[in-house]
């Protein structure tokens, strides 16, 4: 591969890993969930919630972008390290006005334009760091350039959705994220280079563990100064437990199969899996996290504030159903994850999300305390009913291939 002045560029036959300045570079967005969270909890309504997956999918589509960068560059090396510090400071500027992206708050700059600006500068680090190590790969620029025309109607869209409001606002983020992410669908994978497979699959299930983090977070929040109690520790235990099978869920077949698939590809073709596994199809998973988050945060908080709620109170409305839907939306997405890569649905997970929602207006008259339990119980029901029934299956699939 041709040498870029002042760029290391990764090679395919180097055994590329996550470098210590890409985590780094994940703290503002650990950051940013967490504010993508509170964001919603400010704005218990469906309008609330849209606006939070909204800005999940902007937050998402930065985040990949720098994730296929890293494993075209060395990032932890030469001017590039610049470039991913310099787009870390513009980040935190994104995360710092996440609360107003959506209305401003009195005095101060007006924090949905500035939103906007920012955004669009951590997109254009990006497309600037990108056409630098494509110097000598002509597909890649091209591909590059194309990106760029694209990005520019979405950035002029959600600069006129800073000057509006309500459902017509989020319309327009819905308007600009889908011309973003079209563009990329639409062109295809023709031109992009997944170099190390590994990195590449790495990078995503840190992210998703990241986005765990946030759950867990939640709960720590939801509890706040309240006195403990044993309701709390129950509650708090109930969540944590739901938590650890999510994250079973996803690392303990899906992760590896998915890196497989990855790794067994080569050309476009890898790319390809690239797009649609990791790039799109973790889009709802984080999501669905997120979801999560929320209605774990607002669960302990019925649990501890017993001034304002009582122990036998049910959680209800917008809050139950970002819990439930969250978890079923990540279920949806793990089936998804088995669709493309192995070819066929995950029958129970896609069950289980259609009960469990069809449930919640009856889980909506039980107290906090035991909606914890309940859902901690189905997480830890479904992979022990998988552990035992596709017990075979699952170690074939877990066995590495020589």
């Amino acid at each position: 591969m041709p040498k870029t002045p002042g760029l290391h560029l990764v090679t395919e036959d180097e055994d590329h890993k996550v470098s210590t300045i890409e985590l780094f570079f994940d703290l503002v967005f650990v950051y940013a969930i967490t504010q993508t969270t509170q964001l919603m909890a400010d704005h218990l309504s469906l309008l609330g919630i849209g606006q939070g997956l909204a800005m999940i999918a902007l937050l998402w589509w930065c985040w990949c972008g720098y994730a296929w960068l890293a494993n075209t560059l060395h990032v932890d090396h030469g001017i590039a390290r610049l470039a991913i510090f310099g787009a870390m400071a513009v980040m935190f500027l994104v995360s710092l006005t996440i609360p107003e992206a959506f209305t401003d708050f009195p005095g101060g700059l007006y924090a949905p334009l500035m939103f906007v600006g920012c955004y669009f500068l951590v997109r254009l680090l990006h497309q600037v760091a990108y056409l630098g190590a494509a110097r000598h790969d002509p597909g890649l620029r091209r591909v590059l350039l194309r990106m760029f025309v694209g990005l520019l109607p979405s950035v002029a869209i959600l600069t006129a959705a800073a000057f509006t409001s309500g459902t017509l606002q989020l319309g327009l983020w819905g308007l600009a994220l889908l011309a973003d992410y079209s563009n990329v669908y639409l062109a295809g994978p023709d031109g992009w280079r997944i170099n190390s497979p590994a990195h590449f699959s790495e990078r995503f299930g840190l992210i998703v563990i990241i986005a765990l983090g946030e759950s867990i977070v939640a709960i720590g929040i939801g509890i706040g100064s309240f006195p403990m109690s044993w309701l709390i520790a129950i509650a708090a235990i109930c969540g944590l437990a739901l938590a650890a099978a999510m994250w079973w869920m996803y690392f303990d077949v899906v992760a590896m199969v998915s890196e497989r698939k990855l790794a067994s590809a080569t050309g476009r073709e890898r790319a390809k899996i690239a797009t649609d596994t990791y790039t799109f199809l973790h889009l709802p998973l984080i999501a669905g996290i997120v979801l999560v988050a929320l209605g774990l945060k607002k669960t302990l908080l019925y649990v501890s504030d017993t001034e304002h709620h009582n122990p036998s109170e049910a959680l209800h409305g917008v809050p139950i159903w970002a819990l439930t839907g969250g978890i079923a939306l990540y279920l949806v997405a793990l089936s998804a994850l088995r669709r493309r890569n192995l070819g066929s649905w995950n029958r129970q997970r896609l069950v289980l999300a259609a009960l469990l929602l069809a449930a919640t207006p009856l889980l909506e008259h039980i107290p906090a305390t035991a909606l914890m339990a309940v859902t901690a119980a189905v997480g830890l029901g479904l992979i022990t009913v998988e552990r035992i029934r596709f017990a075979k299956w699952r170690s074939e699939v877990r066995t590495p291939h020589s």
